[in-house]
């Protein structure tokens, strides 16, 4: 493939998510950085919710890189991963006294970028 970086970066997102960007935000920040294999191991065994879609995303990023552009999954690392807010469905709550109460359900795009790493 091409010898520069840039273009061996392979990105995957997942857009929608319903989950609030700042809950998945704390399980994107625990991986940023790590060698792909070390950072599925630390999302199957972390104790939140989020850890299910943005583990979905990081296979995603891999087979990516490996059916698209030739890379070995065991040379990847997460260059950067970063989540951003999708749009908000407002609902209501009914309340006392016939008021009413927003409820705000938020949503995620979450992305990965991984590219390969020092000993590739």
């Amino acid at each position: 493939m091409a010898s520069n970086s840039a273009s061996n970066e392979v990105r995957a997102t997942a857009k929608y998510v319903r989950m609030a960007p700042r809950k998945v935000r704390m399980v994107v920040d625990q991986i940023r950085s790590l060698p792909v294999e070390r950072a599925l191991e630390v999302l199957r065994f972390s104790p939140r919710s989020a850890t299910e879609p943005v583990a979905k995303v990081v296979q995603s990023a891999v087979a990516n890189a490996e059916n698209n552009n030739g890379l070995r999954a065991r040379n990847l690392v997460i260059k950067s991963a970063y989540v951003d807010e999708g749009p908000t469905l407002k609902r209501i709550r009914p309340r006392a006294k016939g008021s009413a109460s927003r409820i705000h359900k938020r949503t995620s795009h979450i992305t990965v970028v991984v590219a390969p790493g020092k000993g590739a």
